[in-house]
């Protein structure tokens, strides 16, 4: 395999090499026959061994995977570009590749349809109450009850990135009030209000939420947000929707707020801890839609992220390190 540096200012030909660790249990080869179909003039290795990994990596200068591990870092003598096949990069040894100078970029985008539809479900079944209709079922139950209407409702989406956007864009049919949370409010966004995490208004906007939508990063400022005082302050009828990261909501509170009637439900694709031990009180409530951090799950995850790797792949072969890269995380 050849992987070209870029010298003096010279572009060369930049191929790509993809690791072995698929994700959602979709072969990663599709993966890698995706960027081979935007690719066509480059050469696209799979690594499909540990093996062949870290022979691989030793000449690599563009690779892209799921995890980049210790030791094969410390093989990897010409990395120059580490394109994460995942949105967040907590998991990589992020302060080495800082050291060295490796670019790293991200998969942000390729989860917004498929997660503001989970969203946009949840939120559609909480409100036409479809986990009580489904209960009734399977009883063999044919009796009546109350159901609420989405129409009208207050929606506030904390976190404004592609996942918020996408959940907001979705919204917009349904006749609802948006209220957006993000770091740096005076950016604007695609919801009716948009505030900060800070101060009254973040506050006021609990208390009158009908739906409260967790999409946002997990941040010094984002663990345990949603807390005993925020359940407090939320209003009875709201319902909780976390497609974030499980610790930005404080567990024991929660449990305490579904027993004390404190909110209507909560539809949980992240928990904390995750996977969520068998014997959890949160499995118990009838009003609590649990799924296994599957909100994610796309058969285009692959296809979506491609479209951002080649692109960077191209990017690089024309300028090299010089290049500015889509979702660049790092430097």
């Amino acid at each position: 395999m050849y992987l070209a540096r870029i010298d003096s200012g010279m572009a060369a030909s930049s191929d790509v090499l993809v690791l072995r660790k698929g994700t959602h249990g979709i072969p990663i080869e599709q993966y890698a026959d995706a960027i081979r179909d935007r690719l066509p003039d480059r050469t696209v290795e799979l690594a499909r061994t540990p093996a062949a990994e870290r022979e691989a990596i030793r000449d690599a200068h563009f690779v892209t995977g799921m995890t980049l591990e210790d030791d094969l870092l410390d093989a990897a003598e010409s990395l120059d570009v580490f394109a994460c096949a995942y949105a967040g990069t907590g998991h990589l040894p992020l302060d080495r590749l800082e050291e060295r100078g490796v670019a790293v970029t991200n998969a942000s985008g390729v989860h917004g349809p498929n997660i503001g539809e989970h969203v946009l479900g949840s939120i559609l079944s909480f409100a036409r109450r479809f986990h009580v209709g489904a209960r009734r079922q399977r009883r063999r139950e044919w009796r009546h009850y109350k159901a609420h209407e989405l129409q009208g409702s207050t929606v506030t989406i904390v976190g404004l990135g592609a996942i918020g956007r996408s959940v907001a864009e979705r919204l917009e049919p349904f006749g609802v009030e948006t209220i957006g949370v993000r770091y740096s409010p005076e950016k604007g966004g695609p919801t009716d209000e948009v505030i900060g995490f800070e101060g009254e208004a973040f506050d006021d906007a609990l208390a009158r939420t009908d739906y409260l939508v967790l999409a946002c990063p997990l941040t010094e400022t984002t663990q345990g947000l949603i807390d005993r005082d925020a359940f407090v302050t939320i209003d009875p009828d709201t319902v909780l929707v976390n497609v974030a990261r499980g610790p930005v909501v404080d567990t024991d509170a929660l449990v305490e707020a579904l027993r004390s009637n404190w909110i209507r439900g909560a539809a949980l694709d992240v928990t904390d801890p995750e996977p969520l031990p068998e014997d959890h009180p949160l499995w118990t409530f009838e009003n609590v839609q649990i799924t296994p951090h599957n909100a994610g799950h796309t058969p285009q995850y692959y296809e979506r992220l491609a479209d951002i790797v080649a692109e960077n792949a191209r990017r690089f072969d024309g300028e090299g390190r010089d290049a500015e890269l889509r979702n660049q995380v790092l430097p």
